[in-house]
């Protein structure tokens, strides 16, 4: 540490430093003093300087802190935002689709309704049908026991399954109706069309294999395989009648063109009629 000390003598001002003494005229003073108080106010200045540096530093850096939370606070906003605008939307959709449900649920208890009430008018439908369809099942087997004795096998087998499916209870009175009517249908269309196969002929039990030939309901014939013998059946007697050699062509000929092998054309068959035991 400098010890320093200061005397005026008129012109001259004498300083004494650490033991040492100096005589300085007043311009040499001035620049002294001038020296001196450079060396003691830079520091000063210095060590402001560096506090105001400080204060902005740390102004700097607390205005970063403030931007990053103030960025921080922003894109929270911006998140919060976003997640309430899909809230929203979902929330729009969903009551679209609560209002939709809400269709469907009303378009079904109406369906509901109406399958109640069909049901109901289903029942009463069956009261009424399944007596109906005994009866008609049962006339079919009567007209099948008066008819001529063709394809008896799978007529027969048609019938006794359809008392067979009328007895079943989990098929419907619908499918019953519709089984008999199909039967009905199918008899109906015997009456309509010429057929030609090949069955079994007992007579005077005796059994033969023979091609027979029914022309719809209005004639039934048979002829031996090798030709010889030709006959037609007799519903006045329900029997079998042979008849005369000349009729073996026609009879033939009608086989071919039941089974599509000659063309169409006039038959000339004898028509056994009703009442006729001849």
């Amino acid at each position: 540490m400098f010890v320093v000390q200061l005397r005026w003598l008129k012109k001259f001002a004498v300083v004494e430093l650490d033991g040492s003494t100096m005589r300085i005229n007043m311009f040499g003073f001035k620049k002294l003093v001038l020296t001196i108080l450079t060396a003691l106010i830079f520091p000063l200045l210095a060590s402001a300087n560096e506090e105001a540096i400080g204060v902005q530093v740390k102004s700097d850096r607390d205005s970063a802190a403030s931007q990053t939370r103030i960025n921080k606070l922003d894109n929270a906003a911006s998140d919060a935002l976003q997640a309430y605008r899909v809230a929203l939307q979902r929330a729009e959709s969903l009551a679209i689709y609560n209002r939709q449900l809400q269709r469907l649920i009303d378009s079904q208890r109406s369906e509901i309704v109406s399958i109640k009430r069909q049901t109901a008018e289903i029942e009463s439908i069956e009261t009424g049908t399944l007596p109906l369809i005994l009866e008609m099942t049962a006339t079919l087997a009567e007209m099948l026991a008066a008819d001529s004795p063709f394809l008896m096998e799978e007529r027969s087998e048609r019938i006794d399954n359809l008392k067979t499916l009328i007895d079943r209870a989990d098929v419907t009175v619908g499918e019953k109706y519709r089984r008999i009517m199909e039967a009905y249908m199918i008899e109906a269309d015997y009456g309509r069309t010429i057929e030609a196969y090949t069955g079994d002929l007992v007579t005077d039990n005796v059994v033969r294999s023979v091609d027979f030939l029914r022309i719809g309901r209005i004639g039934l014939y048979y002829q031996t395989l090798d030709g010889t013998e030709t006959g037609a059946w007799n519903k006045s007697n329900s029997s079998w009648k042979v008849l005369p050699a000349e009729f073996r062509r026609p009879v033939r000929d009608g086989l071919s063109i039941a089974r599509k092998q000659a063309p169409p054309k006039l038959l000339e068959l004898p028509i056994i009629a009703s009442g006729s035991r001849k």
